[in-house]
């Protein structure tokens, strides 16, 4: 009897912190509203590369540390792997945020819908969050591809939509014809867009950085580096921490432990003025 209550006290012990950690992760990344209503983590996964039984791995794992959003898109060919990692560990669906993408060669409405429905069979979901133009197609109309968006929207099968590698002349467009809520660009401390940003975040369009980490070119930018040492943070750290406090949302692909925990130690602290003045000028 002794050994039977030890072994349930046991059990107990780790379904308690396993759960505390887990609650704790979430309160580590904050959530922005978007214009859609929808709230949105401001650190995400990015998933662009991941495949197999990795993508898999980098899935569950950035879930138990505390991620709750992850970026994918249907030409990443990795959508079916993240679905079955969202089975295997018995995720909520309302606990976490997905973004997709539809490709820019399936941008007419009825090939909107096929590829639409071929994310969600391969995500195992009835839902996405956030649906984006991967890229735009000057070959088809900016009416046809968002009035078959607005349609999802409407029946409720995607949250919040959004466009990706828009500038102002295409976001002013899109905005007359659809609510877009997010635009998903390149943008990194060595490749900024100053008045891109500004005119979307004056319109109430959420900015979401891809590629953040400039693809782990940041020692190039000595600047960088020492930021990061005179704060004993890392070089990643700095970066991602330049985008936030602009209220960029980031989504930095890692598929290592250690870098998906210092990806999450970004929220605790700022960088002065000085500092900010000093990256914006890196080119």
């Amino acid at each position: 009897m002794k050994l039977t209550a030890l072994l349930l006290s046991f059990l107990f012990w780790i379904l308690k912190n396993k759960s505390t950690k887990i609650i704790e992760g979430v309160k580590m990344i904050p959530e922005i509203a978007l214009s859609s209503g929808s709230n949105m983590p401001v650190l995400g996964l990015g998933t662009w590369q991941l495949k197999g039984d990795i993508c898999r791995s980098v899935i569950k794992m950035a879930y138990q540390l505390g991620y709750r959003h992850f970026d994918t898109a249907w030409f990443y060919n990795n959508q079916e792997e993240i679905g079955k990692a969202f089975k295997e560990i018995r995720v909520s669906r309302p606990d976490i945020f997905v973004t997709s993408k539809i490709w820019r060669d399936s941008l007419r409405a009825p090939e909107v819908y096929k590829q639409f429905q071929d994310c969600l069979d391969q995500l195992q979901m009835d839902y996405i969050d956030l649906l984006l133009i991967h890229w735009p197609n000057p070959e088809v109309h900016l009416e046809e591809t968002l009035g078959a968006f607005t349609e999802l929207y409407q029946k409720g099968k995607i949250k919040s939509l959004g466009v990706s590698n828009f500038d102002i002349g295409l976001i002013e467009k899109a905005k007359s014809i659809a609510p877009i809520s997010v635009n998903q660009i390149r943008y990194h401390v060595g490749c900024r867009s100053s008045e891109l940003i500004k005119y979307c975040q004056q319109n109430k369009v959420a900015i979401t950085a891809y590629s953040p980490l400039a693809k782990r070119e940041l020692f190039n930018y000595s600047r960088v580096q020492e930021i990061a040492n005179e704060l004993s943070r890392t070089s990643a750290q700095v970066a991602l921490r330049w985008l936030v406090q602009q209220e960029v949302l980031v989504i930095p692909k890692a598929s290592s432990k250690q870098h998906l925990q210092d990806n999450l130690g970004i929220f605790d602290w700022d960088l002065t003025s000085t500092q900010v003045a000093q990256l914006n000028q890196i080119e």
